[in-house]
């Protein structure tokens, strides 16, 4: 296998990987909110603050002074949007939403930044555009069923997880015209779990023990290994070849909630899946083939 054959093909296999543990960390949070009944802002807070702290070589070779900037403001909002995605996100899983279920209306992350887009950034929506988030939107409908009348609070976090996190995609977009990536890294590594932290103590900060500590330890080892995978996915590869790769992330999601949690899609879930799958896959497809479409109008 020649070099030009293999970094597209390491960048794959990386971004695969990434989706695998992040399914396992999935899991884990399922099991340890909903199962164990830990608090879920205590167990974002004690996840990320365990990734975090194997990143702290990282952290410690670039120095604090990486963090200059010129927009503090910006930084700011977009941890806040994180935070709140990843305050929602876990919420999810402790209602008891699938795995699986919940990371495939998270998926609809892309349309919301693809409208963010349109309005923040003044970027033109085309009709490939347009035909994307409808496949992706009636997907999600067909997961949510407000015709069944159905719908609560809970059925709708990962939708407010993927709100926030496409606006927190916005604002990085916006960043990397004038900053450096490793100051962008930086300010989430740093300030994530401190944050986190803050809403873990408004709920009623719990100290996690027994088997719920070793759950946790586990969770923040995947969440860390999928973030390495997916920076090592990055720099093996054009982001826009490794890109599809990522939605194999909810296959690996169906599989683990199957196998490990004995939940599986049923019936008509699998059409809801198929539309915002297809609807993410044809948005990248669509956007490599026209680049120029992507630049403000």
């Amino acid at each position: 296998m020649n070099q030009t054959t293999a970094a597209p093909l390491k960048g794959a296999i990386f971004m695969v990987l990434a989706g695998i543990a992040f399914a396992a960390a999935n899991a884990i949070t399922w099991t340890v909110t909903y199962k164990l009944g830990f608090k879920a802002q205590s167990d974002a807070f004690w996840q990320y603050a365990i990734a975090t702290a194997f990143s702290l070589p990282f952290i410690w070779k670039q120095g604090l002074a990486a963090m200059k900037t010129r927009h503090p403001v910006l930084h700011g909002l977009r941890i806040a949007l994180s935070v709140l995605g990843v305050q929602a996100f876990t919420q999810a899983f402790a209602s008891g939403m699938a795995p699986w279920h919940v990371v495939a209306l998270v998926m609809t992350s892309p349309f919301f930044v693809m409208i963010g887009a349109a309005m923040f950034l003044g970027e033109r929506v085309t009709p490939n555009r347009w035909a994307a988030a409808t496949m992706g939107f009636a997907g999600a409908m067909i997961l949510l069923r407000p015709w069944e009348g159905d719908i609560t609070l809970a059925t709708l976090y990962p939708l407010v997880a993927a709100i926030c996190w496409g606006g927190a995609s916005l604002i990085t977009k916006r960043l990397t015209r004038d900053e450096t990536q490793t100051s962008i890294t930086l300010w989430l590594l740093v300030l994530l779990a401190p944050i986190n932290g803050l809403f873990s103590l408004q709920a009623g900060f719990e100290l996690p023990t027994g088997q719920i500590l070793w759950l946790l330890l586990i969770g923040g080892v995947m969440m860390f290994a999928a973030q390495h995978c997916l920076t090592l996915a990055y720099a093996a590869a054009d982001a826009a070849f490794v890109q599809p790769f990522d939605d194999l992330k909810l296959f690996a999601n169906i599989a683990v909630s199957w196998l490990v949690l004995g939940f599986a899609p049923e019936g008509s879930y699998w059409l809801g899946i198929a539309l915002i799958l297809a609807g993410s896959l044809y948005l990248l497809w669509s956007e490599r083939g026209g680049q120029a479409a992507a630049l403000p109008a």
